[in-house]
């Protein structure tokens, strides 16, 4: 594990020499929020709720999801895509450490970052400009920081089958951009899943999309209750489980197959 932990340890102090842009990600957050804010605030135009949300639960989720986004985002796809590409994935190869699992400790570096000085400090800024209903209840803050750490296991998951997919395509710029979008629409930041027809619900109830961005908004804003809860956290758990033997296949694979570009 020491290992690991130094890795993570990097990777923090390297987003550290950089933390000014995310200062200015914080506003422009703040403002992408207040948009969705004044936007559903429409939307309701007096409802009470709608499917099953009140507009301060509304507000909540998306202030909840919006950041945490920060904390499970990553760009270790395009890092193995580059890497891939300048041939510098030869030489990582042969380190006395798994390939993947040193980039998945480098997004968790990352994103321990991001929480930090990004996500908790752009709450605060959220919760006192827009009406945010914090949870006073220890257990959904447990389960809700459990969910979190599901849901980037899961991201980054998907980000680790998008960087191998550079070893057969060669060039997947488009495949990482297609992937992004497909994220924020379909893992519920953009729109709760609850709001979608319900043969889109149906459809997605089967992606591991909804265990990134809606699961772990629907627990903070108590969307989620009792066993819905533990449904929801089962659900993470067993995709967190099942995306590990599609990497395994491709990585075995993909290294049989290298093709160094500019090494």
């Amino acid at each position: 594990m020491g290992k690991y932990i130094e890795m993570i340890r990097i990777r923090f102090l390297m987003m550290l020499a950089y933390r000014t842009n995310y200062y200015s990600g914080i506003l422009i957050y703040s403002i992408n929020i207040g948009a969705y804010y004044f936007l559903w605030n429409a939307i309701y135009g007096g409802k009470e709720n709608i499917q099953g949300l009140s507009i301060t639960q509304m507000t909540t989720y998306l202030a909840v999801a919006w950041m945490a986004r920060a904390f499970y985002f990553n760009n270790i796809d395009r890092e193995i895509a580059m890497e891939i590409k300048e041939g510098k994935v030869a030489v990582e190869m042969v380190r006395p450490y798994p390939y993947l699992n040193m980039k998945m400790m480098q997004g968790l570096g990352e994103g321990i970052f991001r929480i930090l000085f990004f996500s908790v400090p752009g709450m605060v800024i959220v919760t006192l400009v827009f009406p945010v209903d914090l949870s006073a209840h220890a257990a959904t803050w447990l389960f809700f920081f459990l969910s979190l750490i599901l849901s980037f296991i899961i991201n980054t998951q998907i980000n680790l089958l998008a960087g191998i997919a550079t070893f057969f395509l060669f060039n997947n710029d488009g495949l990482i951009r297609a992937k992004r979008v497909v994220i924020d629409l379909f893992s519920g930041l953009i729109l709760p899943i609850s709001f979608y027809p319900m043969w889109a619900q149906n459809i997605m109830s089967y992606l591991p999309f909804q265990g990134i961005s809606y699961i772990p908004s629907m627990i903070f804003t108590e969307g989620f209750k009792g066993n819905e809860i533990l449904q929801a956290l089962t659900t993470q758990a067993v995709w967190s489980l099942i995306l590990i033997l599609p990497i395994y296949v491709l990585w075995t694979i993909a290294k049989r197959q290298l093709v160094v570009q500019g090494g």
